[in-house]
């Protein structure tokens, strides 16, 4: 079985995902980071120099690749992934997929102080941080909403979190 974390920027899938592999003694692989290893560049890298298509592009080849493993892993996704081409249905339809949902003033905590490491808020600001995740969980959330579990992060430990996705499990 494969373990699907999904959700927005900062509710904590790569965190939880490590914590959960542990756990479940089961490789965990982030959606990301697997990236970045393939392509040779960061993130950033991508957007800035060959743009978002490009990256969208690619980040669906890379899902499909690590869903088609053969060995059950835990795969933390990036947050937009879920919103892009058909993804939302390779994931639903091959793995057990559990949204991370956190408020948007969780988020901007979570987020304020790192913006430069996160390509899609980067030239936004503080001031308009709010507003972008606001309207991002609105567009994103009917994507988000079609994972087989739902568990708020809000207010609770990566243990806490943990082993509420183990009793679904």
């Amino acid at each position: 079985m494969k373990i699907v974390l999904l959700g927005y920027m900062a509710s904590g899938k790569s965190a939880i995902g490590k914590l959960l592999s542990l756990k479940l003694n089961l490789p965990f692989i982030d959606l990301d980071n697997y990236i970045e290893t393939c392509e040779g560049i960061s993130i950033s890298a991508i957007f800035s120099t060959k743009g978002e298509i490009y990256f969208r592009k690619k980040e669906s080849e890379y899902l499909q690749e690590l869903i088609n493993l053969k060995n059950d892993c835990i795969i933390s996704l990036g947050g937009g992934t879920p919103c892009y081409g058909n993804n939302m249905d390779i994931i639903t339809n091959n793995s057990k997929s559990i949204y991370l949902s956190a408020t948007i003033n969780t988020i901007f905590e979570r987020l304020k102080s790192e913006t430069s490491q996160r390509p899609l808020v980067a030239t936004i600001g503080k001031e308009n941080l709010k507003e972008y995740i606001a309207k991002h969980l609105f567009e994103r959330s009917p994507y988000y909403s079609k994972a087989d579990e739902i568990i708020s992060v809000d207010n609770k430990t990566i243990e806490q979190i943990v082993k509420e996705i183990k009793v679904l499990l």
